[in-house]
């Protein structure tokens, strides 16, 4: 016998597997205080249905598995140990500083991620391992034992130990540890290069933290269960599922116990993966649909798809898990209208109490459940197996209340739109999940799972374009099932930074041969024959100067090693153009990380279901019909699924019921009960659901929602395509690119997560291109452009544009615009502080076609490519762009397989003119009336100094007007605007007053104006200079409008923002005598704060407003030849008020090239501070210096060719934000907590 437990919010699942029986079936309810009384409680139950005591039933199990949640809520809901850091002495802030993430990048307003470890828990000790693993500081055992005294003053209970590049050398953290025992004894210990042994500091301290936060908790547990267990049997068959779909014993499961983070869908993945491979099918996407959510997994040959990293709870974890994409789309997702007349399903959820409002247990809001009800698909009798009775009345209310007749729909209208948003929805995180790894959907078939699969899965499936639904017997129970299907599994990593060409292959294969032998020695510790164990070696690639990986198979270590590198390079190559259809072959091949996967399958039960009824045309009495709304109203056959035979086929419509779940059959739909483990349902004549006359679609609220969602997906999709391909620090690190989709009228219909500042300059570009080559325009041509005078907006922004067509005729464009690293001129980097005019700043591309007809102009991209410092970068970079508006063209097409043209454009203008409503409707809300405010400039790096920007706002009923005729001139230096770039900046500055879900299209642009004459520093006449635009004097636009609308809408503007400050350095790596350029994003400043809410720390400049990432330090250390000496927060940097500023950082680096190098700095805020409001202070300015020969010079911000020697370190302290409200008022305990943290001194 073996038992399955999966522990859930609600309630705990159990299965029972025996040779030869049935599987059976229990639930109880989950006891959260101590979810092992639960449990128990389930095995009585299972005991008493035996009729057999509890010491019988663990005398009869052979093996217990079991998924907890304990973990995940000790996450969410913050309940973990009271943990202490222990990292490297000047980096003990990379936990709070997150990269300088921020989820939202218009919602300025919203409450930042309180740290896993607050700041006087994380303490620095004198300590330092190189890039190659060599000591550079031993480790100062006073000053460790120092700190950890104070910590165990504080009370710490679990310790977490991050030192850099503990994962080359841990001889550090190993001593740490012994000193730890010693003063902590009882203490949890985690320690990052056995918790995550591989590069980049912030997934290791962030993963290694979370393990030390939620392992004592999950201890307790499993403790407190395995006592329990000893008191009726063997603990030792208890294992535990992890998040990587294997199971664990318990002791390494409380070790690493951020491994079962995600141990619950895991097993339902694995479940799935089982089910389907019974019946030979190998390829399925899993579709598991709860109360709350909805969670996506793929197969593929039989195996659940791995991630290696996730964010849960806002904090990076980065340990293999099975990948599973999570919607905020379940049976409790509530529907509403938005201000702009949409409707909207979820993320929000009804929850189990008051629930969805046919519970009658006070729930108002109208629910999927409501509408499934309202249109017969649920039997209100009974729902979950009769044990609740569901009011249809109030189903109704609700939904004519909140939804009908806000939309004017009658209620079943309304209802029918509930279900296509929410089966929308999820169709496209099908879709998303799936093509992100390369994936057709359509090839695939579904197995759907969980309370509300069934009523959706066909419908789902027609809007993907799959044709074949799988639905076990065990689907209620599925995550517990999977998981007495999972394997003993133990996987290891190892990071190893190496070209594949030079590396060392006998270090590779003595690397990968003792992960082996450490999983073997794991394995037979548990009782596993050698000839049983199963060896898997993966390793984690990208091409050189990319920043994420591609996990690619190793080649059998005994080829030689000429045929291992050429086989191990053909497996990248190939999976590269697997994931986004094109290779580099020409670029050096870089692994990153090694892992091993060591594992044995636990043995498989034969299984059968009791009152098999015979196959063929069994006779069974005649169903029941009742009233449902498919299509019409209509009698429609309910159908018990215990009273079906094996072999026999339902068409539908017809409606499947069990005791939890029920399955729907529309027209053309056949169920077949496979066997008494497996129903299928195929699916004829596949056409989505949104594909449908004309007529029905011009004003539907319903389908604007779904186009709308259909179209961020593919603006999204871009983005991914564009991150994980780009080869410059600047884009896949960082993240200064912007990608969008324009329809025929260069109208912003749909943007991915991009940087603010572009939001409505794109438009521009697609018009310039539209008016140079008017009908000169084809399918499969494409352009690019960056000439800010033309469609730009400044020079290193190249702008790359894809038509799409349908029958010969522009429907859309399709834009990608990023960031290069170097564009010529000059100056290295882009920046040239010394231009006066644009000829100085590099490389001026107007509207240009770079493919005809489909064929690249490979002699014009060379001569782009020959006019640059970096053309090999050049060059990827702009593959990636190519490769990103290229997947975006695709997709466009497959929408338009769903819409005649003229329907999809009539949607368009209806999503346009719904967010354009939505805007007038909130600028209408706020007083009438002219408003101005003032900000200024430092300098244009020339002669002009404190360099006046003006808004002048007028709001006028449903209207605004933003005039900067009052601005400066436009100046000598870098720092001027073109139209394109102001009209932009204008936009981001209202989209950040606006509510945070507008959509940012066109539409939200329609009751904006500006006025920006020529010849201002706004609206430059060329030749001026503009490089800096999109930072100065973009910032300080948005500073203008923000100052001038406080007193108007106080509670949505923002105080003052750090200002952008970097620089670049470019010189000779001696390591490999390479020429480099590197770009300064460390060392973020603060965020402004608003009403409620203290200013994001590290979040980087209004203007990009988080979407700009801090790159790794190890990453850094181990490409270029700097030493970053430390990157923490500058404490005081914050202005004071009511509500602080965030905090800027402070990063010191040291120049180790070879020669002399040079830098640039680019910039503003050296003299003009982050502003306060409403008796907030400022915050400090920022101070940047240079120490060379022992002599430290102050730089200004905007210099170029500053020699930088060997030795010489340069010293960034940035700005915080601004305060806001008088400091007075300042919550106590927020002060002392303030204090306590060293945030202010």
């Amino acid at each position: 016998m073996r038992i399955g437990i999966d522990v859930g919010g609600t309630f705990t699942d159990l299965v029972v597997a025996q040779n030869n029986q049935p599987i059976k079936q229990f639930k109880t309810h989950s006891t959260p205080k101590d979810p092992s009384i639960g449990v128990l409680n389930g095995l009585t139950e299972i005991a008493n249905s035996h009729k057999i005591t509890l010491d019988e039933l663990f005398a009869k199990v052979e093996l217990i598995v079991h998924g907890t949640t304990v973990a995940t809520n000790t996450l969410i809901e913050r309940k973990g140990a009271n943990v202490g850091i222990i990292t490297t002495e000047g980096f003990r802030d990379l936990l709070e500083i997150r990269e300088g993430l921020k989820e939202d990048r218009y919602n300025l307003r919203m409450a930042s991620v309180e740290p896993l470890v607050p700041r006087y828990l994380r303490l620095g000790v004198q300590e330092r391992i190189k890039y190659d693993g060599s000591v550079h500081t031993p480790l100062n055992i006073k000053n460790l034992k120092e700190n950890l005294k104070k910590l165990k003053a504080e009370g710490v209970n679990s310790l977490a130990v991050c030192f850099l590049f503990s994962f080359m050398n841990s001889k550090h953290e190993l001593q740490a540890a012994k000193e730890i025992k010693n003063i902590f004894p009882d203490a949890f210990i985690s320690l990052s290069h056995e918790v995550l042994p591989q590069i980049k500091e912030f997934d290791r301290i962030s993963t290694t933290a979370v393990n030390a936060y939620v392992g004592p908790e999950l201890g307790k547990y499993l403790s407190s269960f395995q006592n329990r267990l000893n008191k009726h049997g063997d603990e030792s068959k208890v294992l535990i599922i992890q998040s990587n779909g294997g199971a664990s014993p318990i002791q390494d499961s409380i070790k690493f116990a951020v491994r079962s983070i995600l141990s619950g869908p895991a097993g339902g993945a694995q479940g799935a993966a089982n089910v389907a491979s019974e019946i030979n099918e190998k390829n399925i996407i899993a579709l598991d649909m709860g109360g709350t959510s909805t969670d996506i997994s793929i197969i593929e040959n039989g195996k659940p798809h791995i991630a290696n990293e996730r964010f849960e709870a806002g904090w990076k974890i980065a340990v293999p898990m099975i990948d599973v994409h999570t919607l905020g789309a379940g049976g409790g997702s509530i529907a509403r209208v938005d201000i702009s007349g949409v409707l909207r399903v979820g993320p929000e959820s009804a929850g189990a109490d008051p629930g969805p409002a046919c519970y009658d247990l006070g729930g108002e809001n109208p629910t999927v459940t409501d509408a499934a009800l309202v249109l017969g698909l649920l039997n209100k009798n009974s729902f979950l197996g009769g044990r609740v009775t569901l009011n249809d009345n109030l189903a109704k209310q609700a939904i004519k209340n909140k939804i009908a007749d806000p939309l004017g729909l009658t209620i079943i209208e309304a209802a029918n739109g509930i279900m296509r948003v929410v089966t929308n929805s999820i169709a496209e995180g099908i879709r998303l999940a799936s093509i992100r790894k390369g994936l057709d959907p359509r090839s695939f078939s579904m197995v759907a799972f969980g309370g509300a699969a069934g009523m959706l899965a066909t419908q789902v499936a027609r809007e993907v374009g799959i044709q074949k639904i799988l639905i076990p017997y065990t689907a209620p129970v599925l995550s517990a099932f999977g998981m007495l299907t999972s394997n003993i599994q133990y996987d290891f990593s190892q990071s190893y930074p190496s070209g594949l060409e030079i590396v060392d292959l006998n270090e590779i294969r003595t690397q990968l041969q003792a992960m082996e032998k450490k999983g073997r020695n794991r394995l037979k510790e548990n009782g596993v024959p050698d000839k049983e164990i199963i060896v898997e070696f993966k390793a984690d690639m990208r091409y050189l100067d990319q920043i994420y990986e591609v996990t690619v198979p190793i080649p059998d270590l005994n080829f030689n090693d000429h045929e291992l590198k050429e086989k191990w390079a053909h497996n990248f190559h190939l999976r590269f153009e697997e994931l986004y259809s094109y290779r580099q072959s020409e670029q050096e091949i870089r692994l990153v990380t090694l892992r091993a996967t060591i594992l044995a399958p636990i043995p498989k039960i034969s299984n059968t279901k009791k009152n098999k009824k015979s196959p063929g045309n069994y006779e069974f009495s005649k169903p029941s019909t009742r009233q449902v709304h498919m299509t019409e109203w209509g009698d429609v056959p309910i159908l018990q699924e215990s009273d079906l035979s094996n072999k026999q086929n339902i068409d539908g419509p017809a409606i499947i019921e069990s005791e939890f779940t029920t399955i729907v059959l529309s027209q053309n739909e056949t169920l077949t009960k496979n066997s008494e483990e497996m129903l299928s349902i195929k699916l004829q004549d596949i056409e989505s659901i949104e594909k449908k006359p004309s007529k029905l679609k011009a004003v539907d609220p319903v389908t604007l929602a779904v186009v709308e969602n259909r179209l961020e997906s593919i603006a999204i999709e871009m983005m991914d395509v564009m991150i994980r391909t780009s080869m410059s620090q600047i884009l896949n690190s960082s993240r200064d690119f912007s990608t969008a989709i324009l329809d025929n009228k260069c109208r912003l219909i749909a943007q991915g997560e991009g940087i603010p500042v572009h939001v409505s300059a794109l438009p521009i570009a697609g018009e310039a291109i539209l008016n140079t080559f008017q009908n000169d325009i084809h399918p499969g041509d494409m352009f690019a452009l960056n000439d800010p005078y033309n469609g730009g907006s400044h020079l290193p922004d190249i702008t790359v544009i894809k038509p799409v067509f349908k029958d010969k005729k522009l429907l859309f464009l399709t834009v990608n615009r990023a960031h290069h690293s170097d564009v010529g001129g000059a100056t290295h980097g882009g920046y040239n502080p010394s231009a006066s005019e644009i000829y100085h700043e590099g490389l001026r591309i107007p509207p240009l076609r770079i493919h005809d007809k489909g064929k690249p102009r490979e002699d014009l991209l060379q001569m782009l490519s020959a006019n640059v410092r970096l053309p090999e970068n050049f060059l990827g970079d702009l593959n990636a762009q190519i490769g990103s508006v290229s997947t975006a063209e695709r997709r466009m097409l497959e929408l338009l397989n769903n819409y005649d043209e003229a329907t999809l454009l009539m949607i368009i203008d209806g999503i346009l003119s719904a967010t354009e409503y939505k805007v007038r409707q909130f600028i209408s809300e706020w007083p009438d009336g002219v408003y101005e405010g003032e900000t200024h400039l430092d300098d244009d790096g020339f002669d002009s100094k404190m360099i006046p920007i003006h808004a002048k706002v007028t709001i006028k009923d449903d209207t605004m007007n933003i005039d900067l005729s009052k601005s400066s001139p436009q100046v000598t230096g870098f720092i001027n605007s073109a139209f394109a770039n102001t009209r932009s900046v204008a936009h981001a500055a209202i989209m950040y007053l606006a509510p945070y879900d507008v959509a940012k299209n066109e539409g939200s642009m329609g009751p904006l104006s500006v006025i920006a004459p020529k010849g201002l520093i706004v609206n430059a006449n060329p030749p001026a200079p503009v490089c800096m635009s999109t930072n100065h004097c973009g910032e300080e636009i948005i500073e203008a409008v923000f100052k001038a609308l406080a007193n108007a809408v106080p509670l949505a503007v923002n105080s003052g923002f750090s200002r952008r400050m970097r620089y670049a350095i470019t010189g000779t790596d001696p390591r490999t005598g390479k020429y480099f350029i590197w770009h300064y994003f460390m060392g973020r400043g603060g965020g402004g704060a608003s009403s409620g809410n203290d200013g994001w720390t590290c979040v980087g400049e209004v203007n990009v407003a988080g979407g700009i990432r801090a790159p790794s330090v190890e990453i850094t250390e181990e490409r270029f030849p700097l030493f970053i000496v430390n990157h923490e927060l500058r404490p005081d940097s914050a202005g004071n008020g009511q509500w602080r500023g965030g905090l800027g950082a402070v990063c010191e680096i040291i120049y180790n090239g070879k020669g002399k190098g040079t830098m640039n700095t680019a910039g503003d805020g050296m003299i003009v501070p982050p502003f306060g409001l409403f008796g907030g202070s400022e915050a400090l300015p920022h101070r940047y210096s240079l120490i060379s020969n022992g002599t430290e010079r102050v730089l200004k911000s905007k210099e170029t060719e500053v020699t930088v020697l060997p030795g010489d370190r340069i010293i960034a302290l940035a700005s915080g934000g601004g305060g806001y409200g008088d400091p007075k008022k300042r919550d106590k305990n927020s002060l002392e907590w303030d204090k306590k943290n060293g945030y202010l001194s």
